[in-house]
């Protein structure tokens, strides 16, 4: 082995906790969303952690597969606003429908990325636009870890101390120790509650898709377009706005390929990762930037892990005290967020622009069934484009 390719445990360590609390973070998020999706279809209970186990094996074998193969800090989820959207429109609609509208709107994303359309209209967006829909994306998870002191002041309380004085003597450790010192609390509450189910393989099962023009207008093409917008454009965005050279079309491709092929088996969507994927890119998981791909990797080692077992891997991640998921995703994002926050002010020509992007973000508006991300970034290149027209001379 190449020296340069050496690791030792102090760097290895603090990459494989992010990528534990970024599967920890995704799962915990969202995974009740997946299961009204689920159920909204039709599914039964065995079916959903059918579901929940593709999706976690899909999730697991891209995130490994493209961060080895790229070198980047590159992990996929499945589209937590497209699975909303899903949970209101599915009702009444069979199963079988269901899936056709998952390998309709993959179709349509492969198309995306196989075009190069989507690595196109990306490349339009300044950096520090890309930075302050980031920044914006963030701030719920920093503001959520302090709000956690009111919901539970001494795991909280306890947790940020941990932080702070691990930041100031063991930097590298500063996640590990203060989840280990959250799990210590909690246990000592008793606010543990491990469910009774035990933990089980759920086999995924094959679903022939139904392909119907009402449900694939009516649902399928609002479902392309909240996945692109709400999921894909925010997760490309956060690889531009790290400094990552981002390969927008093969991993439009990639992902998009892969919910095609297992959408019958309820992969329903695999998208581009943004806010788990932030928590593999701060200074704290590898002191180099280019090294911090292993984070992402181990995450789909864990998202490998948590497929094995289903829907009931997701009970045991709910064992956890709410307060203990808020404080330790702000505290893992805070590095980042302070990172985006400075490369979008930085520039004072793109400063109103920035800051218009990220207000629009970290407002959480929702308009015409899309998110607040793609919102923030259309707000902030019209006002980029506005605001760089050149001014009219007037004569002496």
């Amino acid at each position: 082995m190449r020296a340069e390719h050496a690791e030792s445990p102090s760097h290895v360590t603090p990459a494989i906790i992010a990528g534990f609390v970024a599967v920890l973070v995704g799962y915990t998020s969202s995974a009740a969303i997946i299961f009204q999706a689920a159920a909204a279809a039709g599914a039964t209970l065995a079916q959903i952690g059918g579901w929940l186990t593709m999706l976690g094996l899909a999730m697991g074998i891209t995130s490994l597969g493209l961060s080895l193969w790229y070198r980047l800090p590159i992990l996929t989820a499945w589209s937590t606003p497209g699975a909303a959207l899903l949970v209101t429109s599915l009702p009444g609609v069979s199963i079988n429908e269901a899936v056709g509208i998952f390998i309709f709107a993959s179709v349509l994303i492969l198309l995306c990325g196989v075009t190069g359309l989507f690595a196109r209209l990306m490349s339009y967006i300044p950096l520090a636009i890309s930075a302050a829909m980031l920044a914006g994306i963030l701030l719920r998870f920093g503001l959520d870890a302090f709000a956690a002191l009111q919901v539970n002041f001494m795991l909280s309380g306890a947790m940020c101390l941990v932080w702070l004085l691990a930041r100031r003597f063991a930097a590298r450790y500063a996640i590990m120790l203060t989840l280990l010192a959250g799990l210590a609390v909690a246990l000592l509450q008793g606010n543990i509650h491990f469910s009774q189910q035990p933990l089980h393989f759920a086999w995924p099962e094959f679903i022939a898709p139904q392909f119907t023009l009402s449900t694939l207008l009516g649902i399928g093409i609002p479902y392309f377009m909240v996945t692109m917008a709400s999921q894909n454009a925010p997760g490309i965005a956060t690889l531009k706005a790290a400094g990552y050279p981002t390969p927008v079309s093969p991993l439009i491709s990639w992902t998009s390929l892969t919910s095609l092929l297992l959408a019958p088996f309820g992969g329903f969507s695999v998208c581009i990762a943004a806010i788990t994927a932030a928590i593999c890119m701060g200074p704290d998981v590898h002191p180099n930037p280019q090294r911090r791909w292993l984070a992402s990797a181990s995450a789909g080692g864990f998202y490998l892990l948590a497929g094995l077992f289903g829907g009931a891997i997701g009970m045991l991640f709910s064992a956890l005290p709410v307060a203990l998921i808020h404080t330790i995703a702000g505290l893992a994002l805070l590095g980042t967020l302070s990172g985006s926050l400075q490369q979008a002010l930085g520039d004072s020509k793109q400063r109103d622009a920035a800051i218009i992007t990220f207000l629009i973000t970290a407002s959480g508006v929702t308009l015409l069934g899309v998110g607040a991300a793609f919102w923030g970034l259309i707000g902030g290149v019209l006002a980029h484009l506005i605001l760089s027209l050149p001014q009219r001379r007037t004569k002496a």
